[in-house]
Formats: structure tokens, sequence, C-alpha cells
């Protein structure tokens, strides 16, 4: 059978803007064969594509300096944090969002400019609250009147905050993905802002802030948040919060990122400055993850699984969300038999993708999985005292472990016995 040229075959958006299918017919991110990946890391693995993170945050910046002197790019971290891509993105020099104290650890130790760091967070505790004032973090995006109340007594003087509000705005997304309605656990309502001001006395307001959600594509809801932060009052910050959707498969259509900048500055006043909280959209398409097959079971007439060496504790958002993903095998692009692929944990639920077509998987083969570079590693865990995967970034040809394999001997790290 001879071989289509890497030049003739097109990859579903859904990939690292650098995958291609080499010559062998392989998947390569950042010039690395998956096959020679798995090989030498092993499966399951997460795979980056580096220089793709670095694109897009050049895009955002770009997108917003063509237009406006008055923005700020902010990486919503809690979508993938690890002490690399916090790095990453503060070489690019866009600020961070931290949603923990352990994310505002990993932001610190990466590099980040204490100055250029933003703490979110509904229930941030007294522990949390202290060690981001001790660090010097730059803004602390208050969430409640209790919380007011600890910053007022334990912050210096002037600490730079900013009002994280709920403007009644509920986009079409998933509804545990949804911030910005009025019944959420998140923020002041907009009546309760004058006397959230009054409570502050110690405190520097420097803006408001407010999130709708994620993974939205519509466009109007931006246009809407902006006009109503400002009509709540003068303030030198907007941050318009709401992270732009990515391709989950190759139906998914995410408006353009200059139409997502234009719809963020439309109705905001052009003396304001306007803060951008790009999440998944920065790092969702530049990662794969890659499985080896494990066992195929064919049921006639009703269904044939695939399982793989891993599932939902690498990958929970199918089984939280009902999120939908696309797969490949990597080595023979291109569909053929559907199947539905099952991870390999003790529950019926544990099912990545109900229905994919794949060319005739067998036992060995390593299966991609495209669009999984955001909430992943995030959301990551041991059910079943299984090891998390490891992360791989690529560039140029050359893989380097960015976070190690977990071992057996690290699932009992922790006890004391």
């Amino acid at each position: 059978m001879s071989i289509m040229p890497a030049a003739a075959r097109t990859l579903s958006h859904v990939y690292p803007a650098d995958a291609r299918l080499n010559d062998a017919g392989h998947l390569e991110v950042g010039g690395c064969d998956v096959l020679e990946l798995a090989r030498e890391f092993g499966t399951p693995a997460y795979v980056y594509a580096e220089d793709d993170m670095r694109a897009r945050a050049r895009e955002y910046v770009d997108a917003f300096r063509t237009r406006t002197e008055h923005f700020e790019v902010i990486y919503a971290s809690k979508a993938f944090p690890a002490t690399a891509v916090y790095k990453l993105f503060a070489e690019e020099g866009i600020s961070c969002d931290c949603a923990s104290g352990g994310e505002l650890h990993l932001a610190l130790k990466a590099g980040f400019a204490p100055e250029r760091i933003y703490l979110h967070g509904n229930n941030k505790t007294e522990a949390e609250l202290r060690y981001a004032v001790e660090r010097g973090v730059g803004t602390i995006v208050v969430d409640s009147f209790d919380e007011i109340g600890r910053l007022e007594r334990i912050a210096p003087e002037r600490q730079k905050v900013m009002l994280r509000v709920t403007p009644g705005i509920k986009p079409t997304t998933h509804s545990y993905i949804q911030t910005g309605q009025v019944d959420s656990k998140f923020g002041f309502s907009i009546d309760d802002v004058p006397r959230a001001l009054d409570t502050m006395k110690r405190l520097r307001l420097c803006g408001l802030h407010a999130h709708i959600g994620s993974q939205i594509f519509e466009l109007d809801v931006y246009e809407k948040l902006a006009e109503v932060l400002s009509g709540v009052g003068d303030w030198p910050k907007l941050n318009l919060g709401g992270g732009l959707g990515i391709a989950y498969t190759h139906e998914d259509q995410p408006p353009a990122l200059e139409d997502y900048v234009d719809a963020l500055l439309k109705n905001a006043p052009d003396d304001v400055t306007v803060l951008c909280e790009p999440g998944r959209s920065l790092v969702g398409n530049a990662g794969v993850s890659i499985y080896t097959v494990g066992t195929v079971k064919d049921i006639p007439g009703v269904r044939t699984y695939i399982a793989v060496d891993g599932g939902m504790v690498d990958n929970l958002r199918p089984m939280l969300y009902g999120a939908k993903y696309e797969a490949d095998i990597a080595s023979r692009f291109g569909g053929g038999r559907v199947v539905t692929v099952a991870g390999m944990h003790c529950e019926s639920g544990d099912i990545l993708i109900r229905d994919v077509a794949l060319d005739d998987p067998k036992v060995g083969d390593i299966l991609v999985v495209p669009a999984t570079g955001a909430y992943g590693h995030a959301m990551a865990n041991n059910y079943n005292a299984i090891p998390r995967p490891p992360v791989i970034f690529c560039r140029d040809g050359d893989a380097r472990v960015v976070v190690r394999r977990e071992t057996y001997d690290d699932l009992t790290a922790r006890d004391v016995v």
C-alpha cells in the first residue's frame, strides 16, 4: 500500500497547530513522532507542542495591542497548573491568575513576578491570604464580605484588590461552568457593590472583575458584560472574564480570536484597562493524550469496546461534564470502525469517548486523543491508586519531561504509619 505524502494530509483543527503526519503516517507533535514518545516515556502521557502555546499567547497580546494600549492578558492557570507552563507564559510577558495557594506557589516558583499575579477564589483561607500578602501578590480578587473583613485585618495599607461581581449573564455552556448568573457561589451581586465599597477602609479597590463561565462560543455575552460593568461606576480596570471556547471535535468552530477581542473592547470605555483571562484557549489544543490499547471487546450487534491504559484518572471531563472528544490511532489516521473508548478503572461510567471511528484498532496500538491540554493534568487523580501520567513538552523534534510520571512509592509518600 502506498503512503500518502505528509503534505497531502490535513489534520483536524483540534490538533496542535504544528501537528502533522510524517512520511511513515505517524502523528508528530512539536516535531516528535508520537509512537517514539510512547516507546520512550510510556503511556498514558500528556504531550504538548510548546511553540503552539507560545504562539497563542503572542496572538492574544498582538490582537489587543493593535486595538488598544489599555489591556492585560492574564493566564487563567487552573486550566494547566504546572511549573513549566507558568514559566513559559511568564517568559511571554503575560500575567497570571491563581485560584488557590497551591497555584500561587507554582506560579512564584516558576518565576512569575508577584505584582503580575491575581489571586482568586470564593473561599480563600486566611493562610492563603497571608501567603499572598507576604509574597507581595499584586492584586487579590475579593469574593465576599467575609473576605473583605479578613483582608482589612491582615493586608498592608493600600493592598490592591478587585471586586468580583455576578453580572446576571448566563451564557450557553455546561451548567457546571456557568459562573456569571445571579444564582452563583461566586462574587457580589451588582446591588451589593456600594455596601462592599463602604466596607473597605484600608484596601485599594482598582476595578471590577466578572467571570461568566468558560468554553463560550457566543460573543454578544462579552459585549453585554462590558456594558453592565461600565454602568456600575468608573473604574480603571475591568476584568471581562470568561474563557473563549476551543474545538474539541471537528464540528466545533470557535470564534476567531480577533472577533473575541473586538467583543471585549466594544462596550468598554476607551480609557479603561480591559483584563482578559484566557485559560483553556491558550493550552487546550496544544496538548494531546496518548494511550496504549490493551483490549478489544466486540459485543455482536451491540458495541465494540477498546480499553486503554488510562481514563477517568487522567481525563475526568467526559465523566464530569459529558465532554466529547475525538481520537485516532497514532499510526493509522482515519475512521472505519465505530468503537467506544473505555478506561481501565472500576467504574462503568469510565468512558472516554462513546462512539468514534478508528482504523481497525488492535491491541498494542497507540491511541491519541487531541484537545486535552486543558484540565487533563489539572484534574488528574489517583483513583484506584493509579499513578498520574507525565507531561512532555515537544519542540523542534526534542522532547523533555516537565512533570515526571508518578510511581507507586509516590502513592505512599504522604502516609504516616
